[in-house]
């Protein structure tokens, strides 16, 4: 606590723990089981509570509302965790909301994360590192977000929906099904709608392993026989290359959502 500058009009719990160069400022609440990790700032009325622990360098703007009792009638008071990862930024009147028993007790944000005003992280959710949700931006609980991912805003995303690493969604978009690894859906409900070229390039992704990409998505997407030897072929096809064995081996993992396809059931030949 006498490493961190508090302003006398917040309120911070007995048991809370500030790291070197916290601020916290006007009107902040702080419940007893908040961990704030160093040079952490709370510009003002935020509040936080729980078992929430801020990674160092993050901050959070006013009247966000973090680590408090998850949405969920399933919810019975159980201990659960809220853990927020280095350098993010949150901003005005977002809500994130820890786990529950029925989902592993943990909601996780990743590093260097952008939540821009009014989003909200639901309970159970696990995100990855660079992730950008713009405003009024949605996750229901137990959704899975890859790293690199940017959502457009007032998207929503369905519960126990994945969304793979470097996927872009669109703005105002429904998504009720998985999204692949790199590729970009939209639309209300969405669709998948090809690959985010554009943070591939934007992220000095190899020229002709977005070639090979492109390729594996038209073969993955045609309209010859199902998806799953479509898949397989792919994997044999490129079975060295990365980027194609990422989004292999989402489809192949076990997920409670379909698979978001084209529009019009295959890719554009």
């Amino acid at each position: 606590m006498s490493q961190a500058l508090v302003h006398p009009t917040a309120i911070v719990g007995a048991g809370a723990r500030l790291g070197a160069g916290v601020k916290i400022g006007p009107f902040c609440i702080i419940g007893d089981n908040v961990a704030l990790h160093d040079d952490v700032e709370l510009i003002s009325h935020v509040s936080i509570d729980g078992h929430t622990e801020i990674g160092a360098g993050s901050r959070v703007f006013p009247f966000a509302s973090i680590g408090h009792e998850p949405q969920d009638r399933k919810y019975a008071g159980e201990e659960s965790r809220l853990e927020i990862g280095e350098r993010c930024v949150i901003r005005e009147a977002v809500t994130i909301n820890p786990g529950t028993a029925a989902g592993g007790m943990l909601t996780r944000i990743g590093n260097d994360c952008l939540l821009m005003a009014s989003a909200h992280v639901a309970h159970d959710c696990i995100i990855g590192n660079n992730v950008i949700m713009a405003n009024y931006v949605g996750l229901a609980g137990h959704v899975v977000v890859g790293d690199n991912v940017t959502f457009g805003g007032m998207a929503v995303v369905h519960q126990r929906t994945r969304v793979g690493p470097h996927a872009f969604i669109g703005a105002q978009s429904m998504i009720d099904g998985d999204v692949i690894p790199y590729g970009m859906a939209l639309g209300n409900r969405a669709s998948l709608a090809g690959l985010n070229l554009v943070g591939l390039k934007r992220r000095k992704f190899d020229r002709e392993a977005i070639h090979r990409l492109r390729a594996a998505y038209r073969m993955i997407f045609a309209s010859e026989g199902t998806l799953r030897e479509r898949v397989e072929d792919a994997a044999e096809l490129f079975k060295n290359d990365a980027l194609v064995q990422d989004v292999v081996t989402f489809i192949g993992a076990a997920s409670d959502r379909p698979i978001l396809t084209p529009r019009n059931g295959h890719a554009p030949e």
